[in-house]
């Protein structure tokens, strides 16, 4: 059983979650953060002494609750477009994740004001950006692909996802509904192996 002080934790990261998404940091007391956990300013400033202190657990918190779906390896039985495709819809469902964007949403003012927060954050990588690399070398040295710069092709290939399936999410603007992300996610492979594939393309 969580103890009560524990309790009273979880509450107040509850809260001020949802407070900082609803109307950001800056817009959000620690007075108001405790009358929304329904604790004493007190034992709101004994589990977290600033603002700072409790945004960067909040931070933490959600970044635990993110699913940034299983490894992908590359396996020479399977047709690199295939294991791409894969990669590519696995990585459209983590773009469009709740707690990915609730960490975005919360994070991005406030990144603006402290550029180490957001080195910290981007530091950390999530979705395929943990594994991408790896698979592609790995599909290089199956001479499946033809890529002289890696970590390049890689940010290629998440960066054109984040264009057009992330982002719209994050401004809440012209979002992609599932018909057009499958047709993203079929266009973004398509690109990236007419660019680096081995096959000659033709017509």
């Amino acid at each position: 059983m969580m103890k009560l002080s524990e309790q009273k934790k979880l509450s107040i990261l509850q809260a001020a979650e949802n407070l900082f998404f609803e109307q950001g940091m800056e817009n959000t007391s620690m007075d108001l953060v405790a009358q929304e956990a329904k604790v004493s300013k007190r034992t709101l400033y004994n589990h977290f002494e600033t603002k700072d202190a409790l945004f960067h657990a909040i931070l933490l918190r959600l970044q635990n609750q993110l699913r940034t779906g299983h490894v992908i390896t590359y396996d020479p039985a399977f047709p690199v477009e295939t294991q791409l495709h894969a990669i590519a819809q696995q990585e459209a469902a983590f773009l469009t994740s709740v707690p990915l964007l609730k960490v975005a949403r919360v994070a991005f003012m406030h990144m603006l004001q402290q550029p180490a927060l957001a080195q910290k954050l981007t530091a950390n990588k999530m979705g395929c950006a943990a594994f991408l690399d790896e698979f592609l070398r790995d599909a290089v040295n199956a001479e499946s692909l033809i890529i002289h710069d890696i970590p390049f092709a890689a940010k290629q290939f998440i960066y054109q996802l984040k264009s057009f399936i992330f982002y719209p999410n994050l401004y809440q603007f012209d979002i992609p509904d599932d018909k057009e992300i499958a047709m993203i996610v079929e266009q973004t492979v398509a690109m990236f192996t007419a660019r680096y594939g081995t096959t000659p393309k033709t017509g």
